[in-house]
């Protein structure tokens, strides 16, 4: 299937697209990281026909040695679309509460599972302006089968992969700085970076109303940390969720850009591996 121009779609284009004769599939990923499901404010209103997803259950694998948030089973995983209504030719937007991690894990694993015609709703729910519904649709079985060894051109990295990434190109970490510094690890069992990585947290991929910044803007960005004078450019977070979205920028920035799905909850698992502490990369 053809790519999409675009990974992100405003309000007014999905209100349009909507009511036209190929309306998108529309994901609900709302989440957040450590609090309770929020499938309830899901039933107190969303996107009309759209469908909720639960990242940790049904984006995730269970925890392990895979990390928090492992990948889940490509057969599981496409049960799950499926349900949702996903069938290989129809469109489909994911949106979530704003912040947009969620939806960007959503949008990476769809790309992984090799669905091109997938975009993340810019500004999440806040940014819609028309009417919520409080109805839980029921829509029609779709018939999406996902590629399981991974579409082309969607680069996934393990441990191993992550850390000559990080000797040999450059690896970007989207925690925050102060996760990055390992001056705080509210999660995982130590704080720092993989060595070699360096600092880019996912909040300066956005504006302060949630929206993504422009193309001109992400790829000045990213050019500054270094994606300009490398051809391999790869990201990891805490658990694979944030680390989507600094994938979907970069993309927005026509860079395209690995993820280590286990990310820092993987790599700190294990006591054999290096850790870096403090601002600079190694």
């Amino acid at each position: 299937m053809a790519r999409m121009n675009s990974p992100i779609i405003s309000a007014a284009e999905l209100a349009s697209e909507s009511t036209g004769p190929r309306p998108p599939v529309l994901l609900d990923v709302r989440w957040q990281l450590g609090g309770p499901n929020l499938r309830p404010e899901y039933e107190a209103g969303h996107l009309p026909g759209a469908v909720f997803v639960d990242l940790d259950k049904e984006l995730a694998g269970p925890p392990g040695a895979g990390g928090r948030h492992p990948l889940p089973d490509p057969e599981v995983f496409g049960a799950v679309m499926r349900r949702a209504g996903v069938s290989a030719g129809t469109p489909v937007v994911v949106y979530d509460g704003g912040i947009g991690w969620a939806a960007a894990r959503a949008w990476w694993l769809l790309r992984r599972a090799g669905h091109g015609d997938v975009r993340v709703l810019d500004g999440g729910l806040a940014a819609w302006e028309g009417e919520l519904s409080t109805e839980v649709p029921s829509p029609a079985e779709g018939d999406f089968r996902p590629v399981a060894s991974g579409a082309d051109g969607v680069r996934l990295l393990d441990a191993d992969g992550a850390a000559e990434l990080a000797r040999k190109g450059l690896l970007l970490d989207a925690r925050a700085a102060e996760r990055y510094r390992g001056d705080v690890e509210p999660i995982d069992r130590v704080g720092g970076h993989i060595p070699g990585a360096v600092s880019a947290p996912t909040s300066e991929n956005t504006a302060a109303d949630g929206r993504f910044r422009t193309a001109g803007e992400l790829s000045a960005r990213f050019g500054a940390l270094g994606a300009a004078d490398t051809g391999e450019v790869g990201v990891y977070c805490g658990s694979g969720v944030s680390g989507a979205h600094q994938v979907l920028a970069l993309e927005i920035a026509g860079i395209p850009a690995a993820l280590y799905a286990g990310s820092w909850s993987e790599w700190s698992s294990d006591e054999s591996r290096p850790v870096a502490t403090g601002p600079d990369p190694q």
